[in-house]
């Protein structure tokens, strides 16, 4: 298979578009209109000069309208090359979108080309995008460097788009990285495998190959959430709720309106009574709760037989240290009459 397939031969490039090509100009006119916002008004009155000499050479009409604020381009009949319109449309989505004139005007080299990605709705938060995109910029602009290093492509981001122009395969890799991060994957895991691609890319033995294998793979850790409580929705029903019953109401119902204003007062009368009465019986059980006497604990029987026997043992001790004393004092009178006699 690799036999049959065509390659292009080494140092062949391919012939410029000149006007020799095309002699005759164009037979229709076509335009392209676009708005830019108020802050850009001043420094596209400036460089508006440059654009129209710039655009000259390829016989493309440049219109800046400050009332409307928009600009237009549009091709005339002596307009040779076909594509310098779809260039020129380019080139002012870029000015309106801050892209300076220096870097505006590289649309219409050859292998050049602009893309202008809108990131806006991806999320939906606007803190959690201004944090995203902050972390595509990096701090000092360091991480949007690496990028344009890598990719070989300027790359601006502006408001809720992000405006990159270089090469076709530096575009894909550009607009990879932004949708990630955009997507909560931070651009640092897509730098690295870039760089690692760039360096396998100098190695004429891996043309043919896959790159999996030497590519980092990074795993998603899961991070956990706080569980939102949920109220549950109560059934839905087209009637209003039920009114709360007045005080007119309930005496209706429990036969109070229709009696007479002497039955009314004897009937609130009695519940008084009966309500003092039941306080009064409340109260009485109280006192009388205060006036029982605690239960006394029973004596134990053990304690009273333990003294008993110490007592007996106290006894018998002191018979015998009588008896001692007693042995002492007669051996003592012995000795004392011995020697007298």
């Amino acid at each position: 298979m690799s036999e049959d397939l065509l390659t292009v031969p080494e140092g062949w490039k391919q012939e410029p578009f000149t006007k020799e090509d095309n002699k005759y100009g164009m037979m229709e006119e076509s335009s392209f209109a676009t708005l830019f916002p108020k802050y850009r008004e001043k420094y596209l009155q400036e460089c508006w000069p440059l654009v129209k000499n710039f655009i000259k050479d390829y016989n493309v009409e440049a219109i800046l309208d400050l009332i409307e604020g928009s600009m237009t381009v549009k091709t005339t009949r002596k307009t040779w090359d076909p594509y310098a319109i779809i260039n020129a449309r380019d080139m002012i989505k870029m000015l309106a979108r801050s892209v300076p004139y220096e870097q505006a005007i590289r649309v219409f080299d050859d292998n050049t080309y602009c893309e202008i990605m809108k990131i806006g709705s991806i999320v939906r938060n606007r803190e959690r995008f201004v944090k995203r995109r902050q972390r595509l910029i990096g701090p000092n602009g360091a991480t949007l460097k690496a990028l344009e290093l890598l990719t070989g492509c300027y790359i601006l981001v502006q408001g809720n788009t992000v405006t990159a122009l270089g090469k076709h395969t530096g575009l894909k890799d550009v607009r990879r990285v932004v949708m990630d991060t955009m997507k909560n994957v931070h651009p640092v895991y897509n730098i690295k495998s870039l760089m690692i691609k760039r360096e396998l890319a100098k190695d004429p033995k891996l043309k043919d190959e896959s790159w999996d294998r030497f590519l980092p793979k990074f795993k998603r850790k899961n991070v956990k959430k706080k569980k939102v409580v949920r109220k549950e929705k109560k059934d839905y029903t087209p009637f209003p709720p039920p009114q709360p019953e007045s005080k007119v109401d309930k005496e209706i119902a429990s036969g109070e309106y229709f009696l007479k204003e002497e039955e009314r007062k004897r009937k609130k009368f009695e519940e008084r009574k009966a309500k003092q009465a039941e306080s009064e019986v409340i109260r009485k059980e109280k006192r009388i709760k205060s006036l029982i006497p605690p239960e006394e604990k029973p004596q134990q029987k053990s304690t009273s037989r333990k003294t008993s026997s110490s007592m007996d043992v106290n006894i018998n001790s002191l018979k015998r240290k009588v008896k001692k004393t007693k042995k002492l004092k007669l051996s003592t009178s012995a000795s004392e009459k011995s020697p007298k006699t």
